[in-house]
Formats: C-alpha cells, sequence, structure tokens
C-alpha cells in the first residue's frame, strides 16, 4: 500500500518503472510517531527527509523571547524537513512535532544521495519537488507582506480546507501571524456572510 503511494506521488514528477520504485522504497524506513511525538526537535540534527503517508506534523521554532512560532503544516504525500539542517548537517532552526498519530517514510540524507546517482530520475524529482516548495514559500511570503489577515486565512482555507478540522485553532492564528481572537473573529465574520 505505501509502496504504491510513494509511486503515486513520485510518478508526477517523473515516470518511474516499478524497480525504481523499489530500489526507492527499500531505501527508506516506515515508522510510525504518535500524536505529540517530534519527528525533529529544535536544535537537533535533522538526519531523514520525511514522506508523510498518513497523519499531519507542524513545524515550529521557539524564538529568543520563548515563544512559539508555527511555520508551516504537513500533511499526506507531503514532504517536510528542515532543509537547512537537513542538506547542512547542523542543528535545525526549527522543530517538527506530529500533531495526530502520523506514518512516514523516511530517508536518510547520505540514501538519498546515493539513490540521485543510483536512480537519476529521482534527482531531477526532487530537483521539481524542492522549486515547488521554493515557489511555495516565495508566494506565502508575497500573500503576507502584502495582504490583509482575512486575505491570509481565506488563502489557507482554500488551499488546505481540511487543516482547519485537525489543527488547534491558536496553531492557525500562529501560523497566519495573528492572535487567535482575531482568528476567531475572522472565522466568525465568515460564517456571518455565508
Amino acid at each position: 500500500m505505501y509502496l504504491n503511494q510513494l509511486k503515486d506521488y513520485l510518478c508526477k514528477y517523473e515516470n518511474f518503472d516499478e524497480e525504481e520504485i523499489q530500489v526507492i522504497y527499500a531505501n527508506c524506513d516506515v515508522e510510525n510517531y504518535k500524536d505529540k511525538q517530534h519527528l525533529l526537535e529544535q536544535e537537533q540534527v535533522c538526519e531523514y527527509n520525511f514522506f508523510i503517508l498518513k497523519g499531519l506534523v507542524r513545524k515550529y521554532a521557539i524564538d529568543d523571547s520563548g515563544q512559539e512560532k508555527v511555520q508551516g503544516f504537513g500533511i499526506e504525500n507531503w514532504w517536510v524537513t528542515s532543509l537547512e539542517s537537513f542538506v547542512e548537517q547542523k542543528p535545525s532552526r526549527q522543530a517538527i512535532q506530529c500533531l495526530e498519530q502520523t506514518v512516514v517514510l523516511r530517508i536518510s540524507f547520505e540514501d538519498l544521495e546515493e539513490l540521485y546517482h543510483n536512480v537519476p530520475k529521482l534527482n531531477s524529482a526532487f530537483r521539481k519537488i524542492y522549486l515547488n516548495m521554493l515557489i511555495a514559500i516565495q508566494k506565502r511570503d508575497e500573500l503576507y507582506m502584502r495582504t490583509k489577515r482575512e486575505t491570509r486565512y481565506q488563502s489557507l482555507l482554500d488551499n488546505i480546507p481540511q487543516i482547519f478540522q485537525r489543527v488547534p485553532l491558536y496553531m492557525i492564528a500562529s501560523y497566519l501571524d495573528i492572535t487567535p481572537e482575531y482568528l476567531s473573529a475572522i472565522r466568525k465574520n465568515q460564517k456571518l456572510r455565508s
């Protein structure tokens, strides 16, 4: 089942044959994590890139004043990692925590690098995946700089509607860089307009 899920995902980026998918899958570990368990702690070196098979995670950081800031979420069929830490093998400035029971495929930096040589299509696929991630980050940054808070909320609702049933509102508020009270007011106004 998980092999087919990975295959369906990767074949959106390149035309992998069965043998290539088998080689990639064999280099990954299936890991189960409990609700609230961390895939990565802040200041820990990120050893893995995680493909979410089932579940939900959040990326967050604790700033110098001790405040927690949610930087993003990851849902099924998304890759999640602390990219700088993973690539440069230095302590992560972010933590990654499960928000529900989560099953991932994880691959180490060394195994991924080796696969890039053994299955060249994977290198091409990840280049496309990383470019898509960078574009999404750029769009998010532009959205946050140029738009009102209500627009940020609507964008999140349009792009990941299930997030509001799966994530506590205070975490969504942190991600949107607004207070939980303001988020409640936005949601109330949206309901009144409907």
